[in-house]
């Protein structure tokens, strides 16, 4: 059992240069199976939490996380923006919370995320005068912010995303403020910087799209060279950003053997299937993409048809089947939210829609999605 994060972290701190029924797994009051033991032989199952759940303000989200998930993600309370809005000053209040709440339950706990290219500050990458800051300046901002906030957690926080979505869809290195003031061995520094805050820390690679063979390819290149420098990357995180017909079973089973192949524990990170049609030509996670709101693209505004749940139902245990198929490879799956009413996916890629992604629905009950996923290690 991990140490109790101590009452006085939490206070903001200013720091100079986070229905079926299966007898043995059932609750004992309403009778109904819980994600969590379901697949308690096979991964960890979680859930990516939003402010209100985890400040205690919306109760029944927060019940259902309690009852069903022994694995928390925060959806935005560790990123740099939050975290770490101004030089010199950090704000732990939610990220304190998040991990108390963690620690009450006797969860594992993510940190999400480290080093990102998106919700970090404009500050971070510049100088004093608002132009480019150098690369020796990038780098120490780089170490103390990962020293800071992994030191802080270091004994409460399990597993970290350390580096998210460096990779093109072609394969090759992301453009970023990262990549352009640093290089590319920027996430070389940013895995040295964390194995040094905490070298007993599992540290995570994530991103999304990786069911493709080019991206994959490509972070199967990034890992093995960083493992050839004698860096380890223990986890590789597979966003399940996913839809009703991407990504093929074939190509996703492929992407989770060949990370494991690099030694490394698969994650199903971020998953959410949408109901929904996508506008043509996209796929993915990159969060700067909107489209126009069109009644063609939220086709269910008032509720999903029975006919179109039961192929969420299908897809969803489809996808299970591979995860246990490969449950020795798979040490951890996470929902992008509780329910359908906090999904992210009802605002991106088209801000406006009625996405129906989550196991649960905007009522706080269980959809036929869920009792797919219980089937598949129930049986019936």
């Amino acid at each position: 059992m991990k140490p109790k994060l101590h009452a006085k972290l939490l206070i903001p701190l200013m720091i100079v240069p986070f229905m079926l029924l299966r007898p043995d797994t059932a609750d004992a009051q309403e009778g109904q199976v819980l994600l969590k033991d379901t697949f308690k032989d096979h991964f960890l199952i979680g859930a990516a939490l939003h402010r209100w759940e985890i400040t205690g303000r919306d109760n029944e989200s927060l019940a259902l996380v309690k009852k069903h998930f022994n694995s928390i993600s925060p959806g935005n309370a560790m990123k740099w923006g939050p975290i770490h809005p101004k030089p010199g000053y950090y704000d732990f209040k939610l990220a304190d919370q998040f991990v108390e709440l963690g620690e009450q339950n006797d969860m594992h706990m993510l940190c999400h995320v480290l080093i990102w290219h998106a919700q970090t500050p404009r500050w971070v990458f510049q100088d004093e005068s608002g132009e480019a800051a150098s690369r020796d300046t990038l780098l120490q901002r780089m170490q103390d912010h990962i020293s800071t906030v992994m030191g802080r957690y270091k004994d409460h926080i399990d597993c970290w995303d350390v580096v998210n979505e460096a990779v093109e869809e072609d394969g090759s290195m992301r453009k970023t403020k990262w990549s352009e003031i640093i290089g590319d061995d920027f996430v070389q520094k940013a895995f040295e910087f964390a194995r040094e805050a905490d070298p007993d820390a599992i540290l995570i690679y994530n991103d999304y799209n990786l069911y493709k063979p080019e991206k994959r390819d490509g972070v199967v290149r990034l890992i093995k060279g960083l493992q050839e420098k004698g860096i380890k990357v223990d986890a590789i995180g597979l966003q399940g950003h996913w839809d009703l017909y991407e990504p093929d079973i074939e190509d996703l089973e492929a992407s989770i053997i060949a990370f494991s192949e690099l030694g490394c524990d698969v994650m199903i990170t971020e998953l959410d299937v949408s109901a929904l049609p996508l506008p043509w030509g996209f796929s993915g996670a990159e969060i700067s993409t909107n489209f126009e709101l069109r009644d063609s693209l939220n086709p269910y505004p008032d509720g999903l048809p029975d006919s179109m749940q039961a192929v969420l139902a299908e897809r969803y245990a489809d996808l299970f089947r591979i995860f246990v198929r490969h449950s020795d490879k798979i040490s951890r799956v996470t929902f992008w939210g509780v329910h359908d009413g906090g999904s992210w996916k009802n605002n991106f890629p088209v801000r406006g829609r009625t996405d129906y992604p989550l196991l649960f629905d905007r009522s706080f009950q269980p959809k036929p999605c869920f009792d797919a996923v219980i089937k598949v290690v129930s049986g019936g």
